[in-house]
């Protein structure tokens, strides 16, 4: 294939869970993008996009992969209008590198995945989040315009620099969470928020799951503004810890730590965090729980979703079937959105995914969701890292049938296999 951005070979290093591409081209300009996958479209080419690769391994195992189009030269942030709170920025734009250039303007994006190296489209395109979420919501709430290259090299935008102007969001919300499926993401334009100032918070520790919920939600009913609550139990024989994170001018959070303090005395003793401070709660809360760990023992890294008043039994059903298959859990959940992160490990491959496919049953007679984001390569092979997702499947393969009919975009990586 001959275009006119870089190309180079691939090498072992750009293989996606196990499949290796032939070439990795990195397109500078849209332009390039969409020549790049025009003509890839037209050899019949297999495509993968890879942002900063740190969640490359999210999604089922492709079912080919011929060319990997990176966006590491589309690393340009080219409008950031301080006085609307917006930024127009390329895709490839990691976000640390973004926050340092809002950060003149005392100004963020409201986003917190913890992957090292995370790029904007790649944020968009796994729909990847942190513990701000509660406050500020999703890169789906954060997005208001998008530009995208479809698989046959067109090149499509909605949305628009201006918050009100929401005249083809939709396609914004089609292309988050899509796993590039759909199409290369290119641009991204979004709506920002002042600089997050002094951090104070309350925690406590708790001996049950069910109390521990119960006193979330008594600090996300209240009259705080948190900007995060977090709900962490690294091990089931011992403690967990509720935190709750407020944000804002020094003068202006040191009564919410105290208050929420307060608020949390029928529940237990809690510890204000004064603005400032260092305190271990604070210390990685954004992180995942699968970070940590033996590197040698396999691990499962999953995603459970469930309604807020659902989570302690949910949580109580991912240790119940831990103990089961004699496994370790860790747990990490954001207490007021009912998400939480987990890490299974300490069994064999085949243990896992028996443990992971009951965990799943569980939590779906509690109207909840399970999905495998990082795993092994030889569990992914012996389960579905989506699961079921009912009428909404049929639904989903209009959408990639019409986006991408050739099917030449991700492919098998989806939810089934699409």
């Amino acid at each position: 294939m001959t275009v006119a951005a870089p190309t180079r070979p691939a090498t072992a290093a750009d293989a996606v869970d196990g499949v290796q591409p032939e070439a990795v081209v990195e397109p500078s300009t849209v332009e390039e993008a969409s020549e790049v996958l025009r003509a890839a479209s037209a050899e019949g080419k297999r495509v993968v996009c890879r942002g900063g690769g740190s969640k490359l391994g999210w999604g089922n195992p492709p079912s080919a992969v011929d060319l990997v189009v990176s966006t590491a030269r589309l690393d340009k942030v080219q409008e950031h209008a301080e006085g609307d709170l917006i930024v127009r920025s390329e895709a490839g734009v990691r976000l640390d590198a973004l926050q340092e250039v809002l950060g003149k303007a005392e100004q963020c994006l409201a986003l917190d995945p913890p992957e090292v190296g995370a790029t904007l489209g790649g944020i968009v395109a796994t729909a990847a989040s942190g513990p701000l979420r509660h406050r500020y919501g999703t890169a789906r709430d954060l997005l208001i315009g998008i530009t995208v290259v479809l698989a046959d090299g067109t090149i499509a935008r909605s949305g628009g620099k201006v918050v009100k102007n929401v005249a083809g969001y939709d396609l914004g919300k089609l292309f988050t969470g899509s796993l590039g499926t759909l199409g290369l993401i290119a641009e991204v334009t979004f709506r920002l928020h002042p600089r997050i100032g002094a951090l104070t918070g309350a925690a406590m520790e708790v001996e049950r799951p069910d109390r521990g919920v119960e006193a979330a939600l008594a600090l996300a009913h209240a009259q705080l503004a948190p900007a995060a609550l977090e709900l962490t139990w690294p091990d089931p024989s011992g403690p967990g810890r509720l935190l709750m994170v407020a944000e804002g001018m020094r003068s202006g959070v040191t009564e919410q730590g105290r208050d929420a303090a307060k608020l949390l005395e029928p529940f237990g003793a809690a510890e204000v965090i004064e603005p400032g401070a260092s305190h271990p709660a604070l210390e990685g809360f954004a992180g995942r729980p699968w970070e940590r760990g033996d590197a040698e023992t396999a691990t499962v890294g999953a995603k459970a979703a469930c309604v807020p008043t659902e989570l302690a039994g949910t949580i109580e059903d991912l240790w119940a079937v831990a103990a089961t298959h004699g496994l370790q859990v860790a747990l990490k959940s954001h207490a007021g959105v009912g998400v939480t992160y987990l890490a299974l490990r300490g069994g064999e491959v085949d243990t896992l995914a028996a443990a992971f496919q009951e965990a799943r049953e569980r939590l779906a007679r509690r109207g909840g969701t399970l999905v495998a984001l990082e795993a092994p390569l030889e569990l992914k092979r012996k389960l579905d890292v989506w699961g079921p997702v009912g009428d909404a499947e049929g639904l989903m393969r209009r959408v990639k049938e019409r986006f991408d009919p050739g099917g030449t975009m991700s492919p098998g990586r989806f939810v089934g296999g699409i």
